[in-house]
């Protein structure tokens, strides 16, 4: 292979890996006193002379003249006389010799093997341009079209065709994605695995509804308004927590927008997940509050030192304080960053059970376990899902739905009592 068709090859390869000019010219450069190095030991007497637009290479090894029997003879930059007037008859003692040293002089081998370096340089220098281009740009939106779809992940290509990947559990469950589909995400990470730079995106992040929530409104891309805390169950339910630094802005109407025009937009990217706008406040039980909403509290009992928080409400608020699936007070205690159990008024046990009359059968550990997280009543328990009471305490499933059939089942028992004594009375009124 001449030097024509080598950098002619390695200078199409490099242009199509968008690698610039001055760049391609070191990497060619480094290469080449690279080879001179493994063949000459030493490369600070040579030039390298590249044009890579014609193709043109010219290697020139300069050398002083000295006398054949002189000890410099093996020094690099040394030439005897004898050898110096092979090049030149009319060469003398002092004088310079610039000899061409041929891309063939390196041998065959060397020249492959010089080729694959070049080709892995620019692999390299692209893996590195990648990583140097995303780790800047972690938390920040990108746009990328759908390339493949995996049980595990999707593969996603930039606008520069480089691959970028959003895992199943960085996705919205609600998302599904075809070959083709432009798709709006956040860089999330950068892994390097065995020097290769992996791009993670995220749709399921906090930081993806941040800046969606930025581009739909200008006060908060204005710094007018800012974002204090955001916490998701992705697809399901959020709560934002916003300030605003001018008095004369509503901060919740301002990201709600007129008529929810602007948070629609950000509800429909999010595939319909339902976003709570809180107004952040120093006042931790104010903060608890709007935190819970939109369940009413009648009263709350803090306690910093534990980090929990008893939360009173009247019987048709507790459902709501707790919301499906035990979403809402579950985002509720991680905006506010304590854990919050939910009580019952102590006025409304009306047609309820105290849990401790259920001693009979249900075992003790297990009451107090529901008691810690502030289920003090049989109705209080049914009002909370399985789900929730697994994740809270330490029963496991079996032991949750044994526990909400002995309750349903002492309602029924005490229905169909109710039912038998008023019978004897309802036919005597006849």
């Amino acid at each position: 292979m001449n030097s024509n068709v080598l950098i002619e090859s390695f200078a199409e390869f490099a242009r199509s890996k968008n690698i610039d000019r001055p760049t391609m010219m070191s990497i060619l450069e480094e290469v080449f006193r690279t080879m001179i190095r493994k063949k000459y030991d030493d490369d600070s007497n040579f030039d390298v002379i590249l044009n890579v637009d014609k193709g043109d290479l010219e290697i020139w090894r300069n050398r002083e003249i000295v006398d054949d029997n002189s000890e410099d003879i093996w020094d690099f930059d040394k030439i005897p006389l004898a050898e110096a007037q092979k090049i030149e008859p009319d060469f003398e003692i002092g004088e310079q010799v610039a000899e061409e040293v041929k891309l063939e002089d390196f041998g065959r081998r060397a020249v492959l093997m010089a080729r694959q370096t070049l080709i892995q340089r620019v692999k390299d220098l692209e893996r590195d341009n990648l990583y140097q281009a995303y780790k800047d740009q972690v938390g920040e939106v990108v746009v990328g079209e759908v390339y493949q779809v995996w049980g595990r992940e999707a593969l996603i290509l930039d606008k520069d065709e480089n691959e970028l990947v959003l895992p199943k559990g960085e996705q919205i469950p609600k998302d599904r994605y075809r070959k083709g589909d432009s798709i709006r995400a956040v860089v999330h990470r950068v892994d390097v695995l065995n020097g290769t730079p992996k791009i993670i995106l995220s749709r399921a992040a906090p930081a993806f509804l941040e800046r969606l929530m930025e581009q739909e409104v200008p006060e908060i891309f204005d710094g007018l308004i800012s974002i204090k805390n955001i916490v998701r169950e992705p697809g399901e339910r959020a709560k934002v927590a916003v300030e605003s630094f001018d008095e004369r802005i509503d901060p919740v109407g301002a990201c709600v927008g007129m008529k929810g025009s602007r948070i629609h937009a950000v509800v429909r990217e999010l595939e319909n997940e339902n976003i709570d706008i809180i107004n952040y406040t120093d006042n931790l039980e104010l903060y608890i509050a709007r935190a819970l909403s939109p369940a009413k509290l009648t009263s709350m009992k803090i306690n910093e030192q534990t980090g929990r928080v008893s939360v009173f409400l009247k019987p048709d608020q507790v459902s709501l304080a707790i919301g499906r699936g035990g979403a809402n007070i579950k985002l509720a205690s991680r905006l506010v960053g304590m854990e919050i159990d939910v009580f019952r008024d102590a006025g409304d046990f009306e047609e309820d059970i105290a849990l401790d009359e259920f001693q009979d059968e249900i075992e003790g550990w297990i009451l107090e376990e529901l008691k810690k997280i502030g289920l003090d009543t049989g109705r209080s328990v049914l009002a909370v899902s399985k789900e929730d009471i697994v994740r809270r305490t330490e029963l496991e499933e079996e032991t949750v739905e044994e526990l909400f059939r002995v309750i349903r089942q002492e309602f029924e028992d005490s229905a169909d009592e109710e039912q038998q004594e008023e019978a004897p009375n309802s036919g005597a009124a006849q």
